[in-house]
């Protein structure tokens, strides 16, 4: 039996990159999945997410996250076509790649409200419907945060996203304490540096030297072992554990 046959799974974020990642390997274990994102357009190129899964139970919902009737739409389109939610992944970002004084107003706002506040609204639509619904073993609902190896040490020259990706970190470990006697659990995936096909500042040859230099492993990360680990925590084979950051970074937190 397939790790997530018949589950009714959120994704944000899911047209490119690490969601896009996350959306085709739960779709191989069988989830049934909605797809949230502001556009379809795969920002690395290459055919739509969703397209790519016709034959699977999929759906594609245009969503801004920050705003709060977006995030409800993209939890209530799960409902709609599924009757429940039974995984939520967090997943949908923006960097800004500026120093504190370089940083606007505007883009400090634009990182927290697509990073920290749109997890949050995301989230509290998903378990205000998880509360409700019943208990399959011992869980009622399961949220994975995509939070980031700069969620807990600097991120050099991008402030606006390394303190969002400190709150979302905080965040799961806060919606892991106060849900889990719900059956509630909330953990997230950590990722080190991933080489998603994403250009520009991303791929500047002073950061991945840099991220090279800080990274154990022979190589750099790629999108499928993000995606390996939250199938793990989306899973009904992580029993007993919430609350908990799993790096997927090679190494680079260990040393």
């Amino acid at each position: 039996m397939r790790r997530l046959e018949g589950k009714a799974i959120l994704v944000t974020g899911a047209s490119s990159g690490i969601g896009r990642a996350i959306a085709l390997r739960f779709a191989k274990e069988g989830a049934r999945l909605v797809l949230a994102d502001v556009t379809e357009q795969v920002r690395e190129g290459g055919t739509p997410t969703h397209q790519l899964l016709e034959g699977h139970e999929c759906y594609f919902v245009q969503t801004d996250i920050s705003c709060e009737d977006d995030a409800q739409r993209a939890v209530d389109a799960v409902v709609s076509h599924f009757g429940r939610i039974d995984v939520l992944v967090n997943n949908a970002a923006v960097g800004i790649g500026t120093p504190l004084h370089e940083t606007s107003l505007a883009d400090w706002n634009r990182a927290l409200w697509i990073n920290l506040t749109g997890t949050f609204l995301v989230s509290r639509a998903a378990v205000r419907r998880m509360l409700e619904q019943d208990m399959v073993g011992d869980v009622r609902g399961r949220i994975v945060n995509i939070s980031s190896q700069h969620g807990m040490i600097a991120c050099p020259e991008d402030i606006a996203y390394g303190t969002s990706k400190a709150g979302v970190v905080y965040m799961t470990r806060q919606i892991a304490v106060d849900y889990a006697q719900h059956g509630i659990i909330c953990n997230a995936v950590a990722p080190g540096k991933i080489l998603t096909g994403k250009t520009g500042r991303a791929v500047e040859p002073r950061w991945i030297e840099y991220s090279r230099a800080r990274t154990p492993m022979p190589r750099l990360g790629r999108p499928e072992d993000v995606a390996s680990a939250a199938l793990f925590l989306a899973s009904d084979e992580a029993t007993y554990i919430t609350g908990e950051n799993l790096m997927v970074d090679g190494g680079w937190m260990a040393g």
